[in-house]
């Protein structure tokens, strides 16, 4: 048998690429798994704490306040493809579709991450401070690569956001709808 230099022969140094392979084989993809949800995280936990932000904002000032997607983080988009990012502001003359005039302060901006998509059966969401209630609606975040299952953050009448996998059916949610 052949030996090397270190004492090790070549038959111990093969079977030790064979493990290293095996364990890296099975541990990227899984590894892939985890940053895929992570990334899906951040951008629920970023919408979710963005409702409560725009909420609070509205009672605070006292004036309707706004979040609608936004790909320049300047002005709103009329789509409901939340890819790009959104926008919160205050909404002084109260028009719908939302439109940032000159006067309207951004209260906040955000940049979607790059391999998530966010889609939208609404174009903006308003929330009033206390008289009246909420726009309700469902922003649907995928996994660009389609690694795990979407999920879905769900805003009721009242403003209450909550993140869910399944449909009111309890069908799940898809990322080609």
């Amino acid at each position: 048998m052949l030996k090397l230099s270190g004492g090790y022969t070549l038959y111990e140094l093969l079977v030790t690429v064979v493990i290293i392979s095996a364990v890296l084989t099975l541990g990227i993809p899984s590894f892939s798994d985890v940053l895929a949800r992570q990334r899906q995280r951040v951008e629920l936990n970023a919408l979710f704490h963005a409702i409560h932000l725009a909420k609070k904002e509205s009672i605070v000032r006292n004036r309707v306040v706004t979040i609608c997607p936004s790909r320049d983080l300047e002005q709103c988009d009329s789509t409901t493809n939340w890819s790009e990012g959104w926008l919160i502001f205050e909404n002084t003359d109260k028009d719908h579709p939302a439109r940032i005039d000159d006067a309207e302060p951004i209260v906040a901006r955000h940049k979607v991450g790059r391999n998530v998509t966010l889609k939208s059966n609404r174009r903006s969401y308003t929330f009033r401070s206390t008289q009246k209630r909420a726009t309700n609606g469902t922003i649907v975040v995928c996994d660009n690569t389609a690694r795990i299952r979407p999920r879905a953050l769900v805003l009721s009448y009242t403003g209450r956001p909550r993140i869910t996998h399944d449909n009111r059916y309890g069908t799940p949610y898809s990322c080609s709808d």
